[in-house]
Parts: C-alpha cells; sequence; structure tokens
C-alpha cells in the first residue's frame, strides 16, 4: 500500500510539473504576428526601441516580393511592441514606382531620417535609395530632398544588375561625420553633408567575402562591426575594424539560415546594457516563408577577444 502511495504521488508530481512548465513556456519569436513583417533596422531613442518594418503583402500562393509600405513597432521593454500608424510608402515619393525594399532610420539633431529602397521610376530605371524625414521617430515622413539620393546609374561601373542599390545603412561618428553604406552583391559607402541628404565624395567599394546584401554598422569600444547577408540562402556573416573606413577583417558566420527564408536581414543596438540580434525569418505557420516573412529577437554575446559568438535563434526570444 505504501509503495502504492508513492507512485501516486510521484504522478502526481510529474502531472503538476508538467502544469507548470507549460504555463511558463512563452514564445517571443516571432515578435509581431498579425502581419508579415521583414528587413528589420531598429533605432535607440530616448527609453524605446524603434523597429522599422517592410511589410511582406504576397498572397499565400505568391512567389514575389510585394510591398508596398513600411510599418513602424515601439517597445519600452523589448517584449511588447506597440504599432504606429503607417509612416511611409513608396508612393511618398513622386520619382518612385514602388517597392518598399530594407530601409533604416537613425536621428541627428532632433530630426529623423530614414534612408529606403525603392524602385526608381523610367528616368533611372532600376533600384534606388530615397530620403525622407520626420520631425518623430514614428512620423509622418516627408521626401527630404524631392530625388533619389542612390541611382542605379551612379554606380554601373561597378556592376551591370539593376538591384544592387539597396538596403541602406547609416552610421554617424562620434565626430559628426555620417556614413552611408548599402548595396547586393557589391558594398558601397559614400560620406554624408551634414544636411544629411546629400553625399560628398566619390562613391568608394568593400571586397567581403561572399557579400550579398544587408549591411548593418554597429559599434562596441574601439571597434565597428559590418554585419551583411552571406551567399544564398543567406545566412549572416559579420567583418571588423577600428576605423569605419576600413579595412576591414573578416571574421565569420554570425547568423545560421535563418528559418525558411532564403534572406536574411539583421540590425544590432544595445538598449540598457544589453545587445540584440534583431533579424527575420519565415516562421508564422502556415503561410510564412521567403515571401512572408516575420521579425524576431534574440540576444548578442561578445567573446573576451571582442569578436562576436555566434547568435542562437531561439522561439522564446525576449522574455520579461
Amino acid at each position: 500500500m505504501i509503495k502504492i502511495i508513492k507512485v501516486v504521488c510521484f504522478g502526481a508530481l510529474l502531472a503538476i510539473s508538467g502544469v507548470i512548465r507549460a504555463q511558463e513556456e512563452r514564445f517571443n519569436n516571432p515578435i509581431i504576428t498579425d502581419k508579415y513583417t521583414a528587413d528589420p533596422a531598429a533605432l535607440v531613442y530616448q527609453d524605446s526601441v524603434y523597429i522599422y518594418t517592410g511589410h511582406d503583402q504576397a498572397p499565400n500562393d505568391g512567389d514575389q516580393y510585394e510591398m508596398h509600405e513600411w510599418l513602424v513597432y515601439s517597445s519600452a521593454d523589448m517584449v511588447n511592441w506597440k504599432e504606429h500608424p503607417v509612416p511611409l510608402k513608396p508612393t511618398d515619393f513622386e520619382w518612385a514606382k514602388g517597392s518598399a525594399w530594407a530601409a533604416q532610420v537613425i536621428e541627428k539633431d532632433g530630426k529623423f531620417y530614414w534612408y529606403v529602397t525603392v524602385e526608381h521610376d523610367d528616368s533611372h530605371p532600376g533600384k534606388a535609395i530615397g530620403v525622407a524625414v520626420s520631425d518623430s521617430p514614428t512620423g509622418p515622413f516627408k521626401d527630404a530632398r524631392g530625388s533619389a539620393i542612390i541611382t542605379n546609374d551612379m554606380t554601373t561601373e561597378y556592376t551591370d544588375i539593376w538591384w544592387d542599390d539597396i538596403d541602406p545603412t547609416v552610421w554617424i561618428t562620434k565626430e559628426g561625420q555620417a556614413y552611408l553604406y548599402w548595396g547586393n552583391t557589391q558594398l558601397y559607402w559614400v560620406k554624408l553633408k551634414d544636411n544629411m541628404v546629400e553625399f560628398e565624395g566619390e562613391i568608394q567599394t568593400i571586397d567581403l567575402p561572399h557579400f550579398t546584401e544587408a549591411p548593418w554598422i554597429h559599434k562596441k569600444g574601439d571597434w565597428y562591426y559590418l554585419s551583411f547577408a552571406y551567399k544564398f540562402p543567406e545566412k549572416i556573416a559579420y567583418a571588423m575594424s577600428k576605423s569605419i573606413e576600413g579595412p576591414w577583417e573578416y571574421k565569420g558566420i554570425l547568423n545560421e539560415v535563418a528559418g525558411n527564408s532564403n534572406t536574411n536581414h539583421q540590425s544590432i543596438i544595445e538598449f540598457k546594457d544589453k545587445w540584440y540580434f534583431i533579424y527575420h525569418n519565415g516562421s508564422i505557420p502556415t503561410h510564412g516563408g521567403s515571401y512572408r516573412r516575420s521579425v524576431c529577437i534574440d540576444r548578442l554575446y561578445y567573446n573576451d577577444d571582442h569578436t562576436l559568438k555566434r547568435v542562437i535563434m531561439t522561439s522564446e526570444g525576449i522574455q520579461e
């Protein structure tokens, strides 16, 4: 009789512990589940994080990128996200035909500058980079130039594809000098003028192993880190330098192929003394995939020699 009681009690304990584990289990990736979101670019401003994304709108059986607007979400804790009204569309640029591809927002002197990838009209065929501006991180934004800052004909000497001028990322040094990086198959950079809507000097190139697209720059201590999409399907790799102008030393893979998405597009930020890796995958059932992607977040860690540890992608994501 005593043995039976022990078995029953042990079984009850297992059942109770199973319930507790089930109650504690919380999957926070993807962070947005009511829309398909892609190409996340994060901005830390004051006490919040803002994530700017493209909106994947391809039909469930579609096999092309269909993106007609950008979205913005904010959070004070990296767990609970608030959606704001649509702040910008390609149609807000009179010279653009469409395609709300990857973009990034950066703040300077109380203004917010949004560098975006769009399809240019027939006056400059191909992908192009525009700049919008706002007094608020959530918009509304308006065209800051009335024309593209980068057009395909500016880079034809480096590659003959029409989609190489995409995926802009911007960094401002502590001295106040802004740099614009971008590219597909070829990585470009140029200095920006103080007004943030014109560049100065010649367009420069950087050669990195198997560079595909999605450059992103962040800095920790004395080191600059340049992460980028590598090969196809895309992993994320990275390089390091003591100068934003290079030379850049390739360091290896940072993030593996993300779920069932051929593309992998990242941003890296520090928020409240923790580092985060923000990316997309195709994990929302049942139609998620390469053309219906979803933004996720996991922690980023450093080795003692300042190199980056491999990012571990999780379903749990960031917890309270």
